[in-house]
């Protein structure tokens, strides 16, 4: 876990994955932490940089300052954090409040979203006299004796006879939390709705709902997509308010679907010019990209346009095969051709984050397949860009 200070309040943040893969923020339920994700992780990191922070006084976050809280408040704090990863654009997946940031995203800052997934959330959340009532109740009860009656309504009853500990784990959690802030959010619930305000933000939204969630039911989703123009909705049968608590892996795939990227008819338009920067820039970085661009004149340019569209567009950009795997496939055959863009894919396997070992493994394909020559120019060029260390047990 890391920290970032925002405006004078420290935020708990986790940044994982290789910087060649988008970005995904994941903004968590109201009394709940960013550990709603663990269990989601390791099928997302395959293809995705991840981000998930704690909101004002939830886990490892600093409890908020004077004032209301204001979606456009939280929105900026996502917003803060995607910048501190270098990211420009980038997908966005929140539960419950947390789909309320994401709503505040949308109307407000659409042009940095590549997608929404909003899950157990609505443009209005309950009646306001309901969030008046509860925050009055925290600020007097507090909320480890409020999280028994709280923690309950966000599972479905079958997820607390699969897990019996899961009631109690919340709770503690829950109880640790700043009071005070927890009260301002669900002022803001109450005061803060987007009635009207998520309509022709040309943005890809996708919902989820859960057949027993009470907190927000199927109907308040339904209400939510035709905010959005009619978004999808997804109903997951079985589940509560926490999908990503209490079916991670199908939730998960779930969410690589939303995030794919859509190529259309391949086969018979191709893939746009702009897919294939966007992709090139991520693996390789905007710098080298820049430089290459810079460095076109009349002759190459309808080259660089090509290799653009087919190579970053067309191979890159297909989620049929992660980024990690097409690393190693492109260095492999760089390395048995001897091609002199072979030092760039090193390069760029590192910003991928192929690990040692793998880099070894596929030059050791390449000597047994391809020739030892080849393979002994490449595991020296790997080590003059820093592949490796001194230390070796031969």
């Amino acid at each position: 876990m890391a920290f970032l200070n925002i405006e004078g309040r420290s935020v708990a943040y986790r940044l994982l994955g290789a910087e060649a893969n988008p970005l995904v923020v994941l903004a968590h339920p109201l009394g709940m932490s960013q550990a709603v994700w663990d269990d989601v992780l390791p099928v997302l990191l395959t293809r995705y940089r991840v981000l998930t922070w704690d909101l004002p006084g939830h886990g490892a976050s600093q409890a908020w300052g004077d004032g209301p809280i204001t979606p456009a408040e939280l929105a900026k704090e996502a917003i803060a954090l995607a910048d501190h990863a270098g990211a420009g654009r980038f997908h966005f997946v929140g539960t419950s409040i947390g789909g309320v940031v994401g709503q505040q995203l949308i109307s407000e800052h659409g042009e940095r979203l590549l997608s929404a997934a909003l899950t157990n959330t609505g443009a209005v959340i309950g009646t306001s006299e309901l969030w008046t009532t509860r925050a009055e109740r925290v600020r007097r009860e507090g909320l480890a004796a409020m999280s028994g009656e709280i923690v309950p309504r966000w599972f479905a009853p079958a997820c607390f006879d699969a897990e019996p500990a899961l009631k109690a784990g919340w709770c503690t959690q829950m109880g640790r939390g700043d009071d005070e802030s927890y009260a301002l959010l669900c002022e803001m619930l109450g005061r803060d709705t987007f009635t009207g305000k998520l309509s022709g933000k040309g943005v890809k939204v996708q919902l989820f709902g859960g057949s027993e969630d009470l907190a927000t039911p199927p109907a308040t989703l339904e209400a939510l997509a035709a905010e959005c123009d009619g978004a999808p909705l997804e109903v997951l049968e079985g589940v509560g308010h926490v999908p990503s608590v209490e079916a991670p892996s199908r939730f998960a795939e779930k969410l690589l679907a939303v995030m794919a990227v859509d190529l259309g008819d391949v086969g018979a338009e191709g893939v746009d010019y702009s897919t294939g920067l966007a992709t090139r820039k991520q693996v390789l970085g905007e710098e080298h990209v820049a430089r290459s661009t810079h460095n076109a004149n009349s002759l190459d340019t309808p080259f660089q346009q090509m290799i653009t569209r087919l190579a970053w567009g067309e191979l890159w950009s297909n989620d049929d095969l992660t980024r990690r795997e097409r690393s190693m496939i492109t260095t492999g055959i760089l390395a048995a051709l001897g091609r002199e863009e072979l030092t760039l894919h090193l390069k760029t396997a590192q910003r991928i984050g192929l690990s040692e070992a793998e880099l070894r493994q596929v030059l050791m394909h390449v000597a047994i397949y391809a020739g030892v020559p080849a393979a002994n120019h490449a595991f020296a060029l790997a080590k003059e860009l820093g592949w490796g260390s001194g230390e070796s047990s031969a």
